[in-house]
């Protein structure tokens, strides 16, 4: 069989071009506008950017809940994870994440993950500051990446394998995020047992589904 009569051998540009990516000609194919995808993405892992430097500073004001700390630590480092994992994918459809960090904060799917209390001064009036109020603002913000994240699965499912199976596994780790805020909520507003199963990670931000592993990481 000659190469120009293999099936998948050509198409419509020309040998060698990088003008052109078959990667997003053939999600035009199935219906999905990848330029819409990028600029979506690019918000959705704006949040989890602007969740990791926020959730640091929300951690630190929960002094005295050391078991609150090392579970916001987790939903910390795996936010980061969630960053790391999506970025390349911005690049392979033509894009780029913004250059001024103002103008990628600013594109946040979320609301930023802020301290429930008014700064005064260089500190923070602790009167105001308490871990129920903290645990509210963790909760919503995972909330609020569920949503995020449940809208790329529906753009992608059964058009894009690669972006779904990206957010897909995200997404699960922000549906157990959820519930751990839940949990801890639950039990510290309302005295009440709201279990979600919570167990601490293998190490501090693991992210079991959406950390890709290397090839030969015997764990």
């Amino acid at each position: 069989m000659a190469d120009d009569e293999r099936r998948h051998g050509g198409g419509d540009y020309e040998p060698g071009t990088t003008d052109e990516r078959v990667g997003m000609q053939a999600l035009e194919e199935r219906g999905l506008d990848p330029v819409e995808l990028r600029e979506r993405l690019i918000d959705a892992i704006g949040a989890e950017f602007s969740t990791y430097y926020y959730y640091t500073n929300l951690r630190m004001h929960l002094a005295g809940h050391e078991d609150y700390k090392e579970i916001t630590e987790d939903a910390r480092l795996e936010d980061r994870a969630h960053f790391e994992l999506v970025a390349p994918r911005v690049y392979e459809l033509g894009g780029h994440l913004p250059v001024d960090i103002g103008d990628f904060m600013g594109r946040a799917s979320c609301p930023h993950a802020e301290l429930p209390t008014p700064m005064e001064g260089e500190g923070v009036d602790p009167s105001e500051l308490d871990a129920e109020g903290i645990l509210e603002v963790l909760l919503e913000a995972e909330r609020c990446a569920i949503r995020t994240w449940s809208e790329v699965c529906d753009m992608t499912h059964g058009k894009d394998p690669r972006t779904y199976d990206m957010a897909s596994r995200i997404l699960q780790e922000e549906i157990e995020h959820e519930a751990w805020f839940v949990e801890l909520l639950s039990m510290e507003r309302d005295g009440e047992i709201n279990p979600a199963g919570h167990f601490v990670r293998g190490e501090p931000g693991d992210a079991p589904y959406s950390t890709n592993r290397r090839i030969n990481d015997s764990a």
